[in-house]
């Protein structure tokens, strides 16, 4: 299954450019309120060093890419409709948002830190808007769609509290949002929650809950949008120090929509992520293509080092998200599979996942017949309660098949 990154934020802080600078997608672009208006999913990458180079081979990825020694592992991102203020009731699109978002691994909270919108998601002038202030509500209103949930459900849980442990009941209601009990325990673990019963939390409690767990449950990092505008720098600090506990990326997803398009049109060399590209051919730009570059480098590269885009998807997938790169190889002295395709596929797994869980992640009669794994580097057999380390080339022995 596919790691899912959501895409949240007010209408018009550039969340559709990040979706179509990241996927190459072609979702609308403009400057009025809620221009996506259903969710689009598509395919984006992030990048790790692969292990083709310190195994000196060439590979030939088919799950994935290699491009310069770097793998591009595959992973979903959606764009979600806009949010305001007012959502969780229904205003706007946001029980559809909500919906959605709420089925996501983690979340990229896209804000206009140019603070070019206004509190309905208009266009303004810059600085006008409160980019904090818009972080800030639609955070309120994914608690309080937790909250709704939770409330809606009142009767149900304490049903289940009857026969079941409190965070196996607490998270039954929540199950269609992908959170895990484990999560619910860890959120009563750290209010204090454990030993009161669930009919007498007051509203406060509630909330702390439903704020607490949507913390554990979707991990978030702000990507501080339209950096390369006035008056962006100063709410990029804002939203740096009013949140110290979260990452905030800055970022120019519309300078990255257009390195990637010249790119696509063999008018650069760049890889997403880099801190430069290269003009290909000089002549076959125009005054308007060359100045936009020219911009680019200067208000972008120059003062950032990059477009933000890529290490925002870095940073959610492997810090936030805590996974590793693993290499499931048939042949462990070709380190290829029953094609002789080299280095086939690169999957994440979150950090602590086992030999068990790579073999499910590839097929579930796999799992059932497995013995053992080989280290493609040591030639060791791994038992199957063995961790996975980031980087692992493993050959996956099963009395049902080998992989």
């Amino acid at each position: 299954m596919a790691i899912r990154i959501g895409l949240i934020g007010k209408t018009n802080t550039g969340k559709t450019t990040f979706y179509n600078s990241a996927t190459l997608g072609q979702g609308e672009i403009s400057n009025y309120p809620f221009t996506t208006k259903m969710p689009a999913v598509g395919t984006a990458y992030v990048i790790s060093p692969c292990v083709c180079r310190e195994m000196k081979v060439k590979d030939n990825p088919v799950n994935s890419k290699c491009i310069d020694g770097w793998r591009y592992v595959p992973i979903e991102l959606v764009d979600l409709p806009g949010l305001i203020k007012g959502a969780s009731e229904g205003k706007g699109l946001g029980n559809q948002f909500l919906s959605v978002a709420s089925q996501s691994d983690a979340l990229i909270h896209v804000v206009d830190a140019s603070g070019s919108i206004d509190e309905d998601g208009r266009i303004a002038d810059p600085g006008t808007g409160d980019p904090l202030k818009d972080f800030e509500e639609i955070e309120g209103e994914l608690v309080a769609w937790y909250v709704k949930i939770m409330e809606n459900n009142r009767d149900k849980v304490l049903k289940l509290l009857k026969s079941s442990e409190p965070a196996e009941a607490l998270a039954e209601p929540l199950r269609g949002m992908k959170i895990k009990p484990s999560e619910v325990a860890a959120t009563l673990s750290r209010l204090n929650l454990n030993g009161e019963e669930f009919d007498s939390w007051t509203a406060g409690q509630l909330w702390d809950f439903a704020g607490t767990l949507r913390e554990i449950s979707k991990p978030t990092i702000i990507v501080a949008n339209k950096m390369d505008l006035p008056g962006a720098m100063k709410n990029y600090k804002k939203l740096r120090d009013s949140h110290p506990d979260l990452i905030v990326v800055p970022a120019s997803a519309e300078a990255e929509l257009a390195l990637r398009k010249a790119e696509q049109n063999n008018l650069i060399r760049y890889n997403p992520g880099d801190e430069s590209f290269e003009i290909l051919n000089e002549k076959a730009l125009s005054q308007a293509q060359r100045n936009a570059l020219q911009l680019i480098q200067r208000m972008v590269l120059k003062e950032f080092m990059r477009t933000g885009v890529q290490f925002a998807l870095n940073v959610t997938v492997f810090k936030l998200l805590k996974m590793n790169v693993v290499y499931p190889v048939q042949d462990v002295d070709k380190l290829s599979d029953k094609h002789n395709n080299v280095l086939p596929d690169a999957h994440l797994l979150p950090s602590g996942s086992t030999v068990l869980d790579l073999a499910q992640l590839i097929h579930t009669d796999l799992a059932k017949g497995l013995l053992y794994a080989i280290d493609a580097r040591t030639k060791l057999r791994l038992p199957n309660d063995y961790v996975l380390k980031d980087r692992d080339i493993l050959s996956l022995v099963s009395a049902r098949r080998r992989a």
